[in-house]
């Protein structure tokens, strides 16, 4: 795990690469070379992981020096691609998967990323060629961004790399901020909200001639978006799923330096656990160190659950207690390692999680990211869900859920029948069910300034996301998957985790993202998702008699949660208060100024549902601080 940074026809400045030194503490290179498209530089900080002597230091070149390679990630099956090397007659020299990646694209070409598993983002130049060309892995777990302007092409692992760049403004891009403020959601396109800065998505290339200019790049997705639905039993999926599980997290313990683990107490940090501990043990390891950030409130504190993966599988627990005040004192440093607004105080939870890692000396970290996406986890699957049975004319299975939810989520059955009565019954049959009271609230189009009429983007995130891939929207627990996975959530979340990680210098990885189990589990029908009050039905059948009963059977859903509401309620409300009026004097052209403050005074007043919106406005004005964003 590394920070990568390349560029063509800009001035060499080897402070770009030196920005990220969290990124790489180990080591650090500097390369330049000539094309006729202006002078070509590569810059490696670098977290040594796997071979930790210095035939990993990189930038890395091929013995004819012809290719260079600078690299972040890690290629987990490196071991079974360099024994089909050396088949073939290459030589690979050292136990890096560095030299195997460039090997590999060497023997292979740009056909080489199929063959990886693993999480990547690389550039490599081929000084014959005059070439340069970059990839980013399947589901973006590793990040890539560029920007181009008359200067030249720049490229690198995080955003702040490129301010101050010739030609490039730091400029807010109000479309994708517009996004962030209504929905929540970044990092759902191939824009920023920093206008003229890119990031490849996941699964895509970047190639680019440099024999002379203008630079032309040519990007293209070397891996598709796809599903191909499997029918399969119950058992047999669930069979599947846990050698499938198994086998990548075997893959990702793969490392020369110390691993442990996130344990929020879920479905899905508990699984990585609880399969991590027989593998280190047969390994002559010790026990699973396992981190848990954990609560005095008792709405969002999990610590039970994680005593009890605990007692199963005799990890080495550390417990910590993030307070509103600590995020205070640190928000404007998170938000600069975040490089764009984020929008919840979760983010300070996982950030203060890999801060206790670092701490104990940890430099790997499982993590649990990515099921939830594929396995349709999140409780708003439940409509969709509820749907088909509908459709399907599955009444009896109908009729559990509602009982199923009211008994694990606590949703009133009244609630529940009053919203499916005009859908199931004649309209005369329907006006008959009580409909429960609805507090009526003010609509406040506090997101109606100037800017955002003009410059916003009015189809919604999601859609636009939907639209540049080419996926259907929304309408079944298929397509919500596909979404999920590909289009807005995850790539956002691996955002999340790839800055907060590396912040401490540490290597997060994603054993629920090794592709062959995306694959199988996209292709699944609705009965292996959600089954009446059940989300993720395989991984629990995966995972019986694997997980503490008491995880296998919870049915709530919080992961690194903190209890927003309380905190930005109580304590932390002047600096709310505070942090709003600044939003509002930075950039009162995408705000109604009074809306605003009237919504502001709802939500911390509690006059009307609690959202995390208030956090969005806040941060965006910490991050336009911090940068010095310009509209």
């Amino acid at each position: 795990m590394c920070g990568i940074y390349g560029s063509v026809g800009f001035t060499p400045d080897r402070s770009r690469i030196d920005i990220v030194e969290h990124r790489g503490p180990d080591g650090s290179g500097w390369e330049l070379f000539e094309s006729p498209a202006g002078p070509v530089a590569l810059g490696h900080r670098r977290l040594a992981i796997i071979d930790l002597s210095d035939a990993g230091l990189q930038p890395m070149s091929d013995a004819s020096s012809r290719y260079h390679l600078t690299f972040n990630g890690e290629i987990y099956n490196y071991i079974e691609l360099r024994e089909q090397l050396r088949a073939e007659g290459r030589v690979v020299t050292s136990d890096s998967d560095s030299e195997v990646l460039l090997q590999s694209y060497i023997a292979w070409g740009d056909a080489c990323l199929e063959r990886f598993r693993g999480m990547f983002a690389f550039i490599i130049w081929d000084a014959s060629e005059k070439v340069l060309f970059a990839a980013r892995d399947r589901f973006g777990i590793k990040p890539l961004y560029y920007a181009k302007t008359e200067h030249g092409l720049a490229l690198g692992s995080e955003i702040k790399q490129f301010h101050g760049l010739p030609g490039l403004a730091t400029r807010m891009n109000v479309a994708r901020v517009h996004d962030f403020l209504a929905s929540g959601i970044s990092n759902h396109t191939g824009e920023t909200m920093f206008e003229g800065i890119h990031q490849l998505r996941g699964g895509e290339a970047l190639r680019v001639e440099c024999g002379g200019r203008p630079l032309e790049l040519e990007i293209r997705r070397w891996y598709p978006v796809r599903a191909q639905a499997i029918d399969i039993s119950e058992a047999d999926a669930g069979e599947r799923f846990h050698a499938l599980l198994t086998d990548a997290v075997r893959l990702h313990l793969r490392a020369d330096v110390p691993v442990g683990s996130c344990l929020s107490g879920g479905l899905d940090s508990s699984s990585l656990v609880c399969l991590m501990t027989p593998m280190l043990a047969r390994d002559g390891g010790s026990a699973v160190i396992a981190i848990s950030a954990c609560y005095a409130e008792k709405s969002v504190d999990e610590k039970p659950f994680m005593e009890a993966v605990v007692a199963k599988t005799g990890a080495t627990p550390h417990y910590i207690y993030p307070k509103p005040e600590e995020l205070l004192e640190i928000a404007s440093d998170l938000t600069w390692h975040q490089d764009e607004p984020f929008g919840s105080t979760s983010i300070f939870a996982q950030w203060r999680v890999f801060e206790e890692a670092k701490r104990n000396g940890i430099t790997v970290m499982i993590d649990g990211q990515g099921a939830d996406e594929q396995l349709a986890g999140y409780h708003a699957s439940f409509p969709y869900y509820i749907n088909a049975l509908l459709q399907g004319g599955h009444y009896g299975t109908l009729a559990r859920t509602v009982l199923e939810r009211n008994r694990y989520h606590g949703l009133p059955i009244m609630q529940q029948i009053s919203a499916l009565a005009p859908r199931v019954l004649p309209a005369k049959l329907a006006a008959l069910v009580p409909k429960p009271a609805i507090k009526s609230h003010p609509q406040h189009d506090w997101l109606g300034g100037s800017a955002i009429k003009e410059r916003g983007n009015p189809k919604g995130a999601v859609a636009v996301a939907e639209e540049l891939l080419g996926l259907p929207a929304v309408h079944d627990i298929a397509s919500l998957c596909m979404t999920l996975t590909y289009a807005s959530n995850l790539a956002m979340l691996l955002h999340f985790e790839d800055r907060n990680s590396m912040a401490h210098s540490i290597e997060a990885r994603v054993p629920f993202l090794d592709h062959p189990l995306v694959e199988f589990s996209l292709g699944l029908g609705n009965d292996h998702k959600i089954v009446g009050g059940d989300t993720k039905r395989v991984l629990r059948r995966a995972m019986a008699g694997v997980l503490p009963d008491a995880v296998l059977n919870r049915r709530d859903k919080l992961g690194f949660s903190t209890p927003e509401q309380i905190w930005l309620q109580g304590p932390m409300r002047p600096a709310m208060e505070a942090g709003v009026e600044k939003t509002l004097a930075l950039y009162p052209e995408l705000f109604d100024v009074e809306a605003t403050r009237a919504y502001t005074r709802e939500i911390l007043d509690g006059t009307r549902p609690f959202e995390t919106t208030l956090w969005r406005i806040v941060n965006l004005g910490i991050w336009g601080e911090r940068f010095n964003v310009t509209l």
